[in-house]
């Protein structure tokens, strides 16, 4: 006599806690997706595991991501319900797995967070004189002058900066080197900087804490979340933010991707496509709220 699904479902799960030994934490997710597929079947009044056929799986699927659920929380369940399939066939004979050939939609791109260029420059307002302030000035307008990352930012030192040439030299991902150009206010303001540095005998770096030493990450990340709510941003601000800002901009100005590319120090140019998606947005945007014909779509249906 064929078991009732709920009863299969709980044998799974007793087998995942006692042979494989699952964590709570694992066995918890486990139990959460087969019961979400069980409350599925039982609304197609599939009352066990081998009345399931692929139809009804891909079914599932699309009904999960109508509800807005992502592909890798689908690619999840679906990764579960397939397991649960392989034990049946293990301790029940039950062959067929209606979950094998189905596969999760595409998540759509996830697409970085910019700043607009009135949110930089309230951020990038002068915020005092005081030594901290005048580097945390210096870091912030060097992030958004040349798109560095924040490893980027942290290993400069005195000698990669040329003024005259208003060139850095950058160190990126696999140790390789690229030039990149810095703006008049972001040399500026490393100056000023400079004029104020803790100097240490042997310390090259060209950012260094209060003791003198080499800038850490973290002090970094959180010096620009600080100086973030001091200008009264709705955000938290951290450096890679301010890197797709770089990027966005220079794209909307420019449209040169190769030159994004470069500046940015992607391997692949599909890296950097991401801002082109940005771009379209503001170009929409801009659209929308200037083209006649979209301006009078837009009064008929409100």
């Amino acid at each position: 006599m064929t078991q009732p699904l709920a009863r299969q479902i709980e044998d799974f799960l007793t087998y995942l806690r006692d042979v494989r030994q699952l964590s709570p934490h694992t066995l918890s997710n486990y139990g959460h997706d087969l019961q979400e597929l069980r409350g599925y079947c039982d609304s197609r009044e599939l009352g066990s595991a081998d009345a399931v056929q692929s139809g009804d799986i891909r079914q599932y699927a699309s009904q999960l991501h109508r509800k807005g659920l992502g592909g890798s929380s689908i690619q999840r369940k679906l990764s579960a319900i397939r397991s649960f399939y392989n034990y049946l066939g293990r301790q029940h004979a039950i062959r067929h797995n209606p979950a094998s050939g189905v596969r999760a939609p595409k998540s759509g791109q996830r697409l970085p967070k910019v700043l607009d260029t009135d949110e930089v420059n309230r951020y990038l307002q002068v915020q005092g004189d005081a030594p901290i302030q005048l580097r945390d000035q210096a870091m912030a307008e060097l992030f958004y002058s040349s798109g560095l990352r924040l490893s980027e930012l942290a290993g400069l030192n005195l000698g990669d900066i040329n003024p005259d040439s208003q060139l850095l030299t950058v160190t990126g991902k696999g140790n390789k080197t690229r030039t990149v150009p810095v703006g008049k206010v972001a040399l500026q303001a490393i100056a000023a900087w400079l004029l104020v540095r803790p100097r240490l005998p042997g310390e090259e770096a060209l950012f260094t804490s209060n003791r003198g030493q080499r800038i850490s990450l973290r002090n970094i990340q959180a010096r620009l979340r600080l100086r973030g709510r001091h200008s009264g941003m709705q955000q938290d601000i951290h450096p890679h933010m301010l890197r797709h800002s770089f990027a966005s901009h220079l794209l909307e100005s420019s449209g040169d991707l190769r030159a994004v590319q470069e500046l940015l120090g992607h391997a692949n140019i599909s890296t950097t496509q991401v801002y082109t998606h940005l771009d379209f947005q503001h170009l929409a945007k801009v659209y929308d709220e200037a083209h006649p014909r979209a301006r009078r779509q837009k009064k008929a249906t409100g």
